[in-house]
């Protein structure tokens, strides 16, 4: 039994809008499906075509997201019209997937006048083709390390999506639902927006000012606001580690309480919860930048490669070198 859309009256006299969705390999699926679902359902509940989209991609032939799912394009990385809007899909492995003919393509189209969005990691490749300087942008938290390093002329937010000027970047995942619904409600009303986000049965719409991970206390299952503000400092200051006893002075806590409060809620004492954040962050460089191990090492507060490497092996039972290693061998097969 089918269900009628709840209907929303548009006056467009004019040719759809549309979009081009780009391909990269191993692209997230979740994230494109988002999108291109938030267009069509845009267009049953207009009763027209509001808008188009195809799909593109290097070859022009099929390509296969992460899932292994694989897609038949509509053609090459073609010349395009000013008036469509280009949504970077990308995944895991953005790095590899983004090639020079990629990169060449991306500047083309952005000196004719394009808007650009970058899908999940897919603000990677707009940052490298420079498409990104001196603009607010996002990108999925497990690249934001390695994103930073890399490209300090983008002015890099925790925000589910940013639209600054024409060019746009999304989280990843559902984020992509937020920033089609706000595009939606641009072009053709806040009804039009509210109406797609009914069908989606999407009852939150996020804004720009929504970051994109769940709060501290959510991720750790506890909600002590002392024990939160300190794991936040320690987040904010991993290049540069402050003692336990400075960390309990600042939320007014003695360094024996602090230890007795993540032994309660997170079973292990503070020095080592702060050494595993520093070595998350660590294997993300390592496993997502070109850095040096020497550089990995000193952007996590390692003062010197032998302890970095130590504590590495003691926790992921292999050493920075070995990782990057096996990482690069991965990558070629």
């Amino acid at each position: 039994m089918s269900q009628l859309a709840p209907s929303v009256t548009v006056d467009h006299p004019g040719k759809p809008r549309r979009f081009v969705f780009a391909l990269m390999n191993d692209f997230s699926m979740l994230s494109f499906a988002a999108a291109v679902e938030a267009l069509r359902i845009a267009n049953r509940t207009a009763g027209k075509e509001i808008y188009a989209w195809k799909l593109l991609g290097e070859g022009g032939e099929t390509i296969t997201c992460s899932n292994g799912c694989a897609f038949q394009l509509d053609g090459d990385l073609i010349e395009l019209d000013r008036d469509d809007t280009i949504l970077l899909c990308g995944g895991i492995g953005v790095q590899e997937a983004t090639t020079k003919k990629l990169l060449n393509w991306l500047r083309r189209e952005a000196r004719r006048g394009c808007t650009i969005a970058g899908l999940c990691t897919a603000g990677y490749a707009l940052a490298r083709a420079g498409l990104l300087d001196g603009k607010r942008a996002t990108i999925h938290w497990e690249n934001q390390d390695s994103f930073i390093e890399e490209f300090e002329e983008v002015d890099l937010t925790k925000s589910v999506f940013v639209m600054d000027g024409n060019r746009y970047t999304t989280a990843g995942g559902t984020a992509s639902i937020d920033m089609m619904l706000k595009i939606i409600a641009d072009d053709h009303g806040e009804e039009m927006g509210n109406s797609v986000a009914d069908i989606l049965i999407y009852s939150s719409i996020r804004t720009d000012q929504d970051t994109q991970r769940l709060s501290i206390p959510t991720r750790i299952g506890v909600r002590h606001p002392k024990l939160s503000r300190v794991i936040q400092l320690m987040e904010q200051n991993i290049e540069e580690p402050i003692s336990p006893a400075t960390l309990a002075k600042d939320v007014g806590m003695s360094t024996r309480q602090l230890e007795r409060l993540f032994r309660r809620y997170l079973s292990r004492s503070p020095k080592r919860y702060y050494m595993e954040l520093r070595l998350q962050k660590a294997r993300n460089l390592l496993m997502q930048t070109d850095m040096t191990v020497i550089n990995v090492a000193l952007a996590c507060g390692f003062a010197s490669p032998s302890h970095f490497s130590k504590c590495y092996r003691s926790h992921y039972d292999t050493t920075p070198y070995r990782e990057r290693g096996t990482h690069t061998t991965r990558l070629s097969v």
